[in-house]
């Protein structure tokens, strides 16, 4: 049998990469494959535009800790495509094997009889399949984009939705307003079914959430109307609902927007039906915890070992305008608990509001470094990304690899050991895991 990689490179070559906002093709797939959507366990649903992947996280941790078996579905990979799908099981779940994921995609490009079909459409259906057919208490089924017609969008009835918050991205295919976005994320409530609300940056998000969920006769379940509440309080996480209170230790993840993301969780966990998980599986979650690259700090590793004595290195795979928001709110707490100058190392892809992004970071960043996303042909030139730094402020220079940049600052006279941000990619953060040997597992 051919290799994963094999057959991906034969989908990517019989297949378009580009975005085809259907459900008609993955329908008539699945239907082929005897419809592995409909032998699921309970499916907690989660869209959004920031937080999907960290909320998802905290839930599989807690689900974990409490003895129960999770199958997640993400996306896209860091390193390999493996990273999207995890099977779960009690004691922790694993990366599909191998030979199992090459025999799914073998089964599902058989069955679509090469009609015409996405590449993500194609590989959502396989691990569909792969998860239809391995025992498990629930899957954590992230949307690929938007959500009213994205390829996960075929679970007639959900145990839980959930929409993380909203910001402008994908304009091309979802609306340049956050009123147009909000309305293709809420196209995942279901009638008869829970549908949490996290906490918006947009009251128009908010209002347009809530009003679709009402009018499909979902059940909403909205963050501080008396549904559920999560706040800081002397250093922990303190969670409430209408029927209990938690205080729990604040969550492993770095940056106050993981509050949000957690609270989140803990109320989707409680709306699917999960709610007798205790007080103890709770605290295991959040403090195991584990998302990579996403506010990642690298201590060891080949990239590692080159920054400057007592200089820290972090990673970020966010890259639009609300991420840059939250990732500088979150080097500013760092700062304000342990001064250092922030110097960013940058790489954007073309089809990403690079001034809304890096404007987040002026008068925070002592300096930035552009460097390209090798072997991304969306990704913007790095003299692009330093001219546009400097036009909104930041002062900028060039880079031929994220490598080179590290080494530079070892010739760089600091006052203090510096905080190094590599961010603006999910494919700029896979190349710096890859090239640190921090392979997710």
């Amino acid at each position: 049998m051919d290799s994963s990689d094999a057959l991906m490179a034969r989908f990517l070559a019989l297949h378009p990469r580009t975005i085809d906002l259907s459900l008609g093709r993955i329908e008539r797939l699945l239907a082929a494959l005897n419809h592995p959507e409909r032998r699921l366990p309970p499916v907690i649903h989660v869209a959004g535009t920031n937080g999907k992947g960290s909320t998802i996280a905290f839930m599989r941790a807690i689900l974990e800790a409490g003895g129960l078996a999770a199958h997640v579905y993400t996306s896209p990979h860091l390193v390999r495509f493996h990273e999207r799908i995890r099977l779960g099981g009690i004691g922790g779940g694993h990366y599909v094997a191998e030979d199992r994921l090459a025999d799914a995609f073998a089964r599902c490009e058989a069955a679509n009889k090469g009609d015409p079909i996405t590449v993500f459409e194609i590989t959502t259906a396989a691990a569909l399949l792969l998860f239809s057919e391995a025992p498990a208490d629930v899957l954590l089924l992230e949307v690929g984009l938007g959500g009213r017609v994205d390829a996960t969008n075929v679970i007639d009835h959900p145990a839980c939705a959930v929409v993380t918050p909203i910001g402008r991205d994908h304009a091309e295919y979802l609306g340049d307003t956050v009123e147009a976005v909000a309305m293709e994320k809420a196209g995942i409530f279901k009638r008869g079914c829970p549908a949490v609300i996290a906490a918006q940056d947009y009251a128009q998000a908010d209002a347009v959430l809530c009003r679709q969920a009402e009018r499909v006769g979902a059940v909403p379940v909205r963050v501080g109307n008396q549904d559920f509440s999560v706040h800081e309080e002397s250093g922990r996480l303190v969670y409430q609902d209408e029927t209990d209170l938690f205080d729990l230790p604040r969550p492993r993840l770095a940056g106050r927007h993981q509050l949000t993301n957690a609270g989140t969780a803990i109320a989707a966990l409680r709306a699917a039906g999960f709610g007798d998980i205790g007080t103890a599986a709770l605290e295991a979650g959040l403090r195991n915890v584990d998302w990579p690259g996403r506010l990642q700090r690298l201590v060891r590793g080949a990239l590692a070992e080159r920054m400057p004595k007592d200089a820290e290195l972090w990673l970020d795979g966010g890259h639009n305008a609300d991420g840059g928001r939250i990732l500088a709110a979150a080097m500013a707490d760092l700062g304000e608990r342990s001064d250092a100058p922030l110097v960013l190392i940058v790489g954007l892809l073309g089809t990403k509001d690079a001034e809304g992004f890096l404007k987040n970071f002026v008068g925070l960043a002592r300096s930035l470094v552009a460097v390209p996303i090798t072997g991304q042909m969306a990704a913007r030139p790095a003299e692009e990304v330093a001219d546009i730094a400097r036009t909104v402020g930041l002062p900028a220079e060039v880079a031929p690899s994220v490598e080179a940049a590290l080494a530079a600052l070892s010739d760089t006279i600091f006052d203090r050991p510096p905080r190094v941000l590599i961010c603006g990619s999910l494919y700029l953060a896979g190349a710096v895991l890859e090239a640190n040997g921090t392979i997710p597992v």
